[in-house]
């Protein structure tokens, strides 16, 4: 039973914007408390005092965009994060489940429980003690300037197993793996498959992709230059400096969950991504 709901928009784009205020509307006469995000303040006609993601304490999300968006929004809000109905309008909306015109039919599918939850795995990534954000789609090791070598060393469960001298790695989860990882070179991974993937970016020596267990904890050592940039799924980051510099990855003990109502992760890939005019 829902008694809450938090609506989040591209808050550029004026059809994503309306209809974010026409479901506020809706939601509203269905009993159910409006939270809207703090982006769209001054953007609707709605009256409702906006909120930060960081607050969103709500019983489900309804996002209206693409997968920049679903990410924006599962990098701040509470965790454990409630579950998320995405409206695509955005360019790919590889993520989103919903086109447009169904928006109001998927709220009444969701009123009436009439719809599956897809639990996707995150990934956490911490430093000198330090926690960041949870990943759904990657976290990403860089360089601070760009076109410039980083020369690292990769431990798994804290024993040394590689060297590499790249521009950059992506470490990706399963759903990431169908982002920038793939840009990259590496594997789509089924969701089926517990595990997540190392993907190099212009490595200096032959580096294929690794997929790694999901129980796995991997570290990066940055043995030069001193200090590395760090990115959480795009939205998050942070300068990491001293004479070794590192990050940890491991599985998250949050996941994401979606709201579906029968399309699956194949029907996602043929219909937006990699398998366009397949059957």
């Amino acid at each position: 039973m829902f008694n809450s709901v938090g609506l989040v928009a591209r808050f550029d784009k004026k059809q994503a914007i309306k209809l974010a205020e026409d479901l506020a509307e809706y939601l509203t006469t269905k009993g159910l408390q409006v939270c809207i995000e703090e982006t769209l303040a001054g953007k609707t006609k709605r009256k409702e005092e906006t909120i930060p993601l960081v607050q969103m304490k709500t019983d489900f999300i309804v996002t209206i965009g693409g997968d920049g968006t679903i990410l924006r929004t599962c990098v701040s809000v509470p965790k454990p994060e409630p579950p998320i109905l995405a409206i695509n309008m955005g360019i790919r909306g590889f993520l989103t489940e919903v086109e447009p015109r169904l928006a109001f039919e998927a709220v009444d599918k969701c009123l009436k429980g009439e719809y599956i939850v897809e639990k996707c795995m995150k990934l956490a990534a911490s430093a000198n003690g330090k926690a960041f954000p949870d990943a759904l789609n990657e976290v990403v090791v860089t360089h601070n300037e760009p076109a410039k070598l980083l020369y690292m060393r990769i431990l798994k469960d804290k024993k040394p197993i590689l060297t590499c001298q790249s521009d950059t790695l992506i470490i990706s989860t399963q759903t990431g793996s169908t982002g920038y990882s793939l840009s990259a070179g590496g594997p789509v991974l089924d969701p089926g498959v517990d595990s997540f993937v190392l993907t190099p970016i212009c490595p200096l020596t032959d580096f294929r992709p690794i997929v790694f267990p999901a129980d796995s904890s991997l570290t990066i050592e940055v043995e030069r230059p001193k200090r590395m940039l760090m990115l959480i799924d795009g939205q998050y980051s942070q300068v990491i400096s001293s004479e070794l510099p590192s990050v940890t990855v491991t599985r998250s003990k949050h996941e994401t969950s979606f709201i579906r109502f029968g399309e699956n992760f194949y029907h996602r890939l043929r219909s937006r991504l990699l398998f366009k005019g397949m059957r």
